[in-house]
């Protein structure tokens, strides 16, 4: 066992996992590279059925915790039992798809110690062997108002935030209808309580993209952020129609972007064409418009499902 099985816990790692064992291993050996030592790690398992816990126990570090769950499918369901096992300050997210770089806890923390409640770091987008920077924030799009009305500007495995506010706040939703989406949920109360966010332009880690991406998964994550965002905007009488109309414009701009990503055209190009229905004032829109048309009078697309 490593000869830190005696730290304090000042963080809490919460990793939900589900059959992704080698992956998994990336993640915790991040995890135990890191040059902030007082941390625990709770690897929440949806009953895999290939070697998950043999992975843990080849780690032999007396800080990561198995819990096991069955989630039905609602990853909130892991993430909120993670919380419930949870005894640092701070809580960590990681997808076990994911992995940090060394400094990412400390470079975290010491943000967050100058009086900030939640921290996002930029990520490196890791897809097809080929990686990009992407920056979140700024700070001022993480309040309510930009937050609900240009889309999420959060990544839940580059976020670290005060334990006692997310246990204030009830965790992740578990609703059906936000899954997927139900970390967009919980951005938007944090800042609806007035807690401060804050980014950090320092790349700590890496968000892997599945090339297995399929078309009913961005369709499903649509609906589900559409649902979020309806359930706030319900309380908001102040916002009018018109902006209503903007708002539900940019979600069809945001997943047709995805699907122009992944290489899904088509698709694409039907949630653009959606957008500018809703919203004819978007140079965005129309330039992706553009784009799309002319990708698929060039080469056509290739199979996302």
């Amino acid at each position: 066992m490593t000869n830190s099985a005696n730290s304090r816990e000042i963080v809490s790692v919460i990793v939900p996992t589900f059959n992704q064992a080698e992956f998994l291993r990336e993640a915790l050996q991040s995890v135990i590279k890191q040059d902030f030592v007082e941390w625990r790690a709770y690897v929440i398992d949806n009953h895999s059925t290939d070697h998950t816990r043999q992975v843990i126990t080849d780690l032999q570090d007396s800080r990561i915790t198995y819990v096991s769950i069955q989630n039905n499918g609602v990853i909130a369901a892991s993430r909120n039992l993670g919380l419930a096992h949870s005894r640092g300050n701070y809580v960590a997210f990681l997808d076990s798809d994911d992995y940090w770089y060394p400094t990412k806890l400390t470079t975290c923390l010491r943000r967050l110690n100058d009086g900030h409640d939640l921290v996002c770091h930029a990520e490196h987008w890791l897809q097809d062997g080929r990686l990009t920077t992407k920056k979140y924030g700024p700070d001022r799009r993480a309040l309510y108002r930009p937050l609900l009305m240009r889309g999420n500007c959060l990544s839940t495995s580059a976020v670290v935030g005060l334990r006692e506010m997310f246990s204030l706040l009830g965790g992740f939703s578990q609703e059906e209808r936000f899954v997927t989406a139900e970390d967009y949920d919980l951005w938007l109360r944090v800042s609806h309580r007035g807690h401060r966010i804050s980014f950090i332009d320092d790349v700590l880690g890496v968000y892997r993209i599945h090339e297995s991406s399929a078309s009913s998964a961005v369709e499903r994550n649509h609906l589900a952020e559409s649902a979020v965002v309806a359930h706030h905007l319900s309380s908001l009488s102040s916002i009018n129609s018109v902006r209503r109309r903007r708002r539900l414009a940019r979600s069809h701009y945001l997943v047709g972007r995805t699907y122009q990503r992944l290489g899904s055209l088509h698709e694409g190009r039907k949630h653009l064409l959606r957008a500018l229905c809703l919203w004819p004032f978007s140079p965005s829109t129309l330039i992706g418009l553009v784009l799309q048309s002319a990708a698929l009078l060039v080469g056509g697309e290739r199979r996302t499902s």
